[in-house]
């Protein structure tokens, strides 16, 4: 029985050289980390996001692929990208899904785990 599964890792990072904290403006970078654990080749289509910051403040991102691509992975193989946000107070987190695409035409989508940004040493 064919399995349908993309696992997502995320590394995060504040950027202070690109911030501006007395116009409330906090610079993010989140590295991810998508790889096919499931037993069929696989695309990833699309992606939406939502992205709250410390106020309750959502924001929501749908766009086709991920930084200009749509990866065709093999069961075993990551594709790696690092994009960027930018949030009105220090702290913040994203939650999302993958829409994907399989070989054999199955439609899933993967879905990626609630990250934190926030400064360093901001957290208690």
């Amino acid at each position: 029985m064919p399995q349908y599964e993309f696992t997502v890792a995320v590394r995060t990072q504040y950027l202070p050289e690109q911030s501006d904290p007395e116009r409330t403006n906090f610079v993010f970078t989140y590295s991810i980390t998508i790889q096919n654990t499931g037993t069929v080749a696989a695309q990833l289509i699309s992606r939406h996001w939502v992205i709250t910051d410390a106020s309750n403040r959502k924001e929501e991102v749908r766009g086709l692929g991920v930084v200009g691509h749509q990866p065709l992975l093999q069961p075993g193989e990551t594709f790696e990208y690092t994009s960027g946000t930018q949030l009105a107070t220090p702290q913040g987190s994203m939650v999302g899904e993958y829409f994907c695409v399989a070989e054999d035409g199955h439609q899933f989508e993967a879905k990626i785990p609630e990250f934190v940004l926030s400064l360093p040493r901001t957290l208690h």
